[in-house]
């Protein structure tokens, strides 16, 4: 067999990561005169690696991030000197993901919150191979009234409940529909100590009932969200007003 048809053949067998390296491992392998079960190893690792980073890649895909590339090494932790940068980083780890646990991320716009939320799910994917769904607040709320009005409001709900992180961003930024608070009380209740729910709003907690036009709704919501919940504030320096050139108090105006 030569090294055409062993391509061919590493192909047919869905090897892929090994007929991709194949013939720059043999080329090692008499360079460096490994043994047989070095050259296998070798390959096997590759193969190894091209389905790791083709599963991350799905993942990721599948997560309908707003920006995939965010990452916790991209940000710049000195600008707001004050952020909890230690529970960042352990919620990077995972793990309040395995204890079925929810965080809140607050703060003004511009301050991060969404960039480390996304930042936080995509390594929790390459770290745990976790499902991830993201999804702006508005956008969500409108598909779920949308799923109402369609028939399909219980397969949506059942297709959110089973997402181990799901990311609810920038509660607060758009106009929501009518039926905001009941939809998100459900949403919250269905995956409470079944799943976690990360949630990002430049709103404080105290204007949520106003928000969503219904403070019960709001209260059951955060007496779930905050029992197992993690709270970090972002802020108060915002990012768009510095690349902008102005300063924050110029910015509110």
């Amino acid at each position: 067999m030569n090294l055409v048809e062993l391509k061919r053949s590493m192909t047919t067998l869905r090897l892929g990561g090994m007929a991709e390296t194949v013939e720059a491992r043999i080329l090692q392998a008499q360079a460096e005169r490994l043994v047989p079960i070095d050259f296998i190893s070798v390959l096997i690792q590759d193969e190894l690696t091209r389905r790791g980073d083709r599963f991350v890649a799905r993942r990721v895909k599948q997560a309908e991030f707003r920006d995939a590339t965010k990452t916790l090494d991209g940000f710049d932790f000195d600008f707001n000197k004050k952020m909890d940068r230690k529970l960042i980083f352990e919620l990077a780890a995972g793990r309040f993901v395995e204890r079925r646990e929810d965080a809140l991320f607050l703060g003004p716009p511009g301050t991060g919150k969404s960039h480390v939320a996304q930042a936080i799910a995509r390594s929790i994917i390459q770290s745990h191979g976790h499902r991830v769904h993201y999804r702006e607040a508005h956008v969500l709320l409108e598909e779920l009234a949308d799923a109402t009005a369609l028939g399909g409001r219980k397969q949506l709900l059942e297709r959110l409940e089973a997402i181990p992180l799901l990311i609810v961003d920038d509660l607060g930024m758009r106009k929501l529909p009518a039926t905001a608070a009941e939809d998100l009380l459900e949403l919250v209740m269905r995956r409470y100590e079944r799943a976690s729910t990360l949630i990002t709003s430049n709103r404080p907690v105290e204007d949520w009932g106003k928000l969503l036009g219904d403070t019960a709704a709001v209260v059951a919501m955060l007496d779930r969200l905050l029992h197992h919940g993690h709270v970090i504030k972002f802020g108060p320096r915002s990012w768009r007003t510095k690349a902008g050139g102005l300063k924050s108090d110029d910015a509110a105006e």
